[in-house]
């Protein structure tokens, strides 16, 4: 007779995923809000809409953090990636006026280490507390023979809630409107192939001082910025026409897709300094500008489009709110079929 088999000798060990759920749960309890109705744990979770809508509007994002990963993997730094993870969907959904309500992750792997799986975790609950979005579950899946040793994979799931006639479609933009940056913490979660590529070709020393108290190696995995509070803040007092999140595409294929065809964006590339990190991937990578522009986000996570007249307010409100902001530039009409954002 053949040996009895358990599901731990096939290379799956429910103690750890029961030991992650353990670990994570005070992490994920700081981030609730009063409209969850249940536990982390369940076969689902319940949420309600708060009261304070009177005629919501769900809206919803997925994404996941790219090859950003394969750094954390190769470095051995697994913190900060859930913060991006979080940010990625959570910037998405605010750009058209939500508020997050709620989170889900996906995290699958070949063997779970479930001190490294807390880490990652851990980063999404602080992602999701500090937007004020509560991590309601997900799933963690070990799949033995799916990712090579050392590996995982991430997904994320944002929920959020914006009054039907609050919501912001760019449609009321018009020339003569105000184009403002907010500044990004450095790659975000985009461009990182091209910025692995750099690295393996001319393999830099990572851990020299290069920018202030940062390395190199500190500037690249920095964790993607979040924007939630002090847009909402600024929501709360003024008419925002349209934002965009720099991601995949940088500012000019993401600012494109909150313009009516019939305007442009004209972003005047002098408006802000280029950050450190993007002058050393342009040079050592001999990226051409626009390439650079249309990679990467170039020092802006966020734009955001008002009237004129709010401009100066809403931008001295968000620097009130911790953000830096630029003028970055101005809405015009567009000629025949350019291209909608031109940067120069």
């Amino acid at each position: 007779m053949s040996d009895s088999l358990s599901y731990r000798d096939a290379g799956v060990d429910i103690d750890a995923g029961d030991q992650l759920v353990e670990n994570i749960k005070p992490f994920a309890k700081r981030t609730m809000r009063p409209e969850v109705l249940g536990d982390l744990g369940g076969f689902g979770a319940l949420v309600e809409i708060s009261k304070k809508y009177r005629n919501p509007v769900l809206v919803s994002g997925t994404d996941g953090v790219g090859t950003k990963l394969k750094l954390a993997f190769d470095w051995d730094k697994h913190d900060t990636v859930g913060i991006d993870l979080v940010a990625m969907s959570v910037n998405d959904i605010l750009v058209q006026g939500a508020e997050p309500l709620f989170f889900l992750d996906y995290f699958a792997c070949g063997k779970l280490d479930v001190a490294r799986a807390t880490d990652v975790i851990k980063g999404i609950a602080a992602g999701c507390e500090e937007s004020g979005c509560a991590l309601i579950g997900g799933e963690t899946a070990e799949m033995p023979g799916m990712y090579p040793e050392g590996e995982y994979d991430l997904a994320g799931f944002a929920v959020g809630v914006v009054e039907k006639d609050k919501v912001i479609n760019g449609r009321s933009i018009v020339p003569g409107d105000i184009v403002l940056g907010l500044a990004s913490n450095g790659a975000h979660s985009n461009g990182y192939s091209l910025i692995r590529k750099i690295i393996d070709r001319d393999q830099p020393d990572l851990d020299a001082p290069f920018d202030g108290e940062k390395t190199l190696r500190e500037a690249v995995i920095a964790p993607t910025r979040l924007y939630v509070k002090p847009i909402l803040a600024a929501l709360k007092q003024y008419t925002i026409k349209g934002m965009a999140h720099i991601t995949g595409g940088g500012i000019t294929e993401n600012v494109p897709r909150i313009l009516p065809e019939n305007t442009v964006a004209q972003i005047d590339a002098a408006s802000w300094p280029l950050p450190k990190l993007f002058q050393w991937l342009q040079a050592v990578g001999n990226v051409e500008t626009q390439e650079m522009y249309r990679t990467f986000n170039c020092g802006i996570g966020m734009v955001v489009v008002v009237s004129q007249e709010d401009a100066d307010a809403v931008q001295q409100l968000l620097e009130t709110q911790g953000e830096t902001v630029y003028r970055i530039g101005v809405i015009r009409a567009r000629n025949g079929e350019e291209h909608q954002t031109q940067v120069a």
